[in-house]
């Protein structure tokens, strides 16, 4: 998801084959206040997996892991999140920089070495925000491939997108529109704060919520489920940014 506002968490996962090191990053990341671990993986197959349906801003890999290296598997997501590398090897340095790694940690790493990469990240993150506001305008409508036609969509007439199967579903108040397509790239394709994930299988449009309650956010009469895990992100957003309702 691209917002033009610098993200006051940064939401991170870590990769490493051994138990130990992954309990380090997560007793380290708890103690940095703006970083979120939101999963810790032993194999890069498994992370890939969740990259396909959850968007992160960070990843803390490890270099030597069984399988595919950290290196090939940062090689093989096309749109990478911001990578600190965590190994116990020195002489992969050079490349992981070209890789455009924002930090290489050498393990054992110290707490203040673990903050001075997690500060480097922040300030990446907000330089690329800062880039992204200079030349981001508001796109009052988007294009959606559906089969082998591109479907102009305006962004005001779009009440929520629903992952199905191997499509996503974009629900209109004229209708609908399916497009294969992970919710990793329907929430890259819709512009943020306007459109906001509120479950692993939806994003609704912020301009369209009504109210929130136990296990729904409700669009006008349509209740969406809210995901545990982003409710508390939902509340925030709700009470530090007043909804403006939609032209009916």
């Amino acid at each position: 998801m691209i917002s033009t506002e610098m993200p006051s968490v940064l939401k991170a996962i870590a990769i490493d084959d051994e138990p130990i090191a992954l309990e380090v990053i997560k007793n380290l990341s708890s103690e940095v206040a703006g970083i979120q671990l939101v999963a810790c993986f032993a194999r890069t197959k498994e992370a890939l997996v969740y990259l396909q349906q959850e968007g992160v801003d960070l990843i803390f890999l490890d270099i030597k892991m069984p399988g595919l290296s950290g290196i090939d598997f940062l090689k093989s997501l096309p749109n990478p999140p911001m990578v600190i590398f965590s190994t116990a090897y020195s002489e992969h340095a050079v490349q992981s920089f070209e890789l455009d790694a924002i930090d290489y940690l050498l393990k054992p790493f110290s707490f203040p070495r673990f903050l001075k990469a997690c500060n480097k990240a922040f300030e990446h993150s907000q330089l690329r925000h800062q880039q992204t506001a200079a030349v981001q305008k508001p796109a009052p409508v988007i294009f959606i491939k559906s089969g082998y036609e591109l479907i102009k969509v305006a962004l005001d007439d779009l009440l929520y997108a629903e992952s199905v199967g191997n499509y996503v579903q974009f629900v209109l108040t004229s209708g609908l529109v399916r497009s294969r397509l992970t919710m990793v790239e329907a929430e890259a394709l819709l512009p943020a704060p306007a459109f906001v994930r509120v479950h692993r299988s939806f994003l609704v449009s912020s301009s369209r919520i009504r109210k929130l309650d136990k296990r729904n956010v409700w669009l006008e009469e349509q209740p969406i489920p809210v995901g545990s895990m982003y409710r508390s992100m939902l509340e925030k957003m709700i009470l530090t940014n007043p909804i403006t309702p939609s032209s009916p």
